[in-house]
């Protein structure tokens, strides 16, 4: 028989764990009868087993020796990798309970950018829960993250809700307030109850396109059918604040952000009607992905103890 042949008849074989486990059982007592009661399984259970486990192979694995059994020469070499298949089985099992007891595991995590003034402290926390768990982060704006998203390259993002019509399980745990904030020295910085229509004639310095932060700002200026006078964008939160201290300009920010800078007073929160605006951070996944069990610990993790943590910490 060729190569190829044989991996043909062997690609049909069927055989069963539990036949496995019952041939090495036979071959150990040299007996059906003491393998039948080991197994607590009558005789003619374990004679079936063995009969379909020599047909699956088209092998004797088994041969009478006056009242017992013996193995043959093919049985000898099968109980041998039997027992090494069953040794890998148990080795799998045990990784698997490793999993499930959340003692090792792995994590794709994607979030937005400005989660990243706050995510390190979670992941230092998560991780003396859970030393074994290795998180793998991955840093981007809210479009490429709902990229990542959708094409299911991650196990879960940090962001803001994400749209209906990506099919997620997105579950908020902590609050996202957004103000607007100058320089400590701006004209607005020390007014009262400023309405939002005097916003208009103010420079702001904005996010890039396909930013959370960028969007949830046309969003709000669009409810009050206003323009914002946008000066310049930047890609980063770092820049624009060193911006705004600069006196380039207003900018509507995250408040989780800026919270070093406005209690150093090198920023400025200004106190306008309605502001601030008060959303939510989600951890979120498509619903058709099946979570690890350590991305189904990180997930409770967030919901259950995320909040609070922030809360304390920015």
């Amino acid at each position: 028989m060729n190569r190829s042949a044989f991996l043909n008849v062997f690609a049909m074989l069927t055989y069963t764990l539990k036949q496995l486990k019952t041939f090495i059982e036979v071959a150990r007592n040299k007996s059906v009868s003491k393998a039948a009661d080991k197994l607590f399984v009558t005789q003619p259970a374990v004679s079936m087993q063995i009969r379909q486990l020599e047909e699956s192979f088209g092998l004797a694995l088994l041969e009478p020796q006056g009242r017992n059994i013996k193995l043959t020469e093919a049985g000898q070499e099968f109980l041998t990798n039997a027992i090494a298949a069953i040794s890998k089985l148990q080795d799998l099992e045990a990784a698997m309970g490793a999993h499930v007891a959340m003692e090792k595991g792995h994590i794709e995590l994607a979030v937005v950018s400005t989660v990243k003034y706050f995510i390190p402290m979670l992941l230092v926390r998560f991780a003396q829960q859970l030393p074994n768990i290795d998180i793998a982060l991955r840093i981007d704006n809210r479009e490429n993250i709902l990229g990542m998203l959708s094409r299911n390259e991650v196990d879960l993002v940090v962001m803001g809700r994400v749209p209906a019509e990506l099919g997620c399980n997105a579950q908020p745990f902590a609050t996202n307030p957004l103000g607007i904030v100058s320089s400590p020295n701006h004209p607005l910085s020390r007014s009262k109850r400023v309405q939002f229509e005097t916003l208009k004639e103010y420079s702001f310095v904005v996010r890039e396109k396909g930013s959370g932060t960028r969007a949830a700002m046309e969003r709000l200026f669009a409810q009050h059918e206003l323009q914002a006078k946008v000066v310049m964008e930047m890609p980063s939160n770092e820049t624009i604040k060193q911006a705004v201290m600069a006196g380039m300009g207003l900018s509507f920010l995250s408040l989780r952000t800026v919270r070093h800078e406005l209690a150093s007073g090198r920023l400025a929160l200004i106190d306008v009607a309605g502001l601030p605006l008060v959303g939510n951070w989600y951890v979120s996944h498509l619903s058709q992905r099946r979570l690890s069990p350590a991305a189904n610990a990180f997930k409770s993790f967030l919901i259950e103890q995320g909040g609070s943590l922030i809360d304390s910490w920015a």
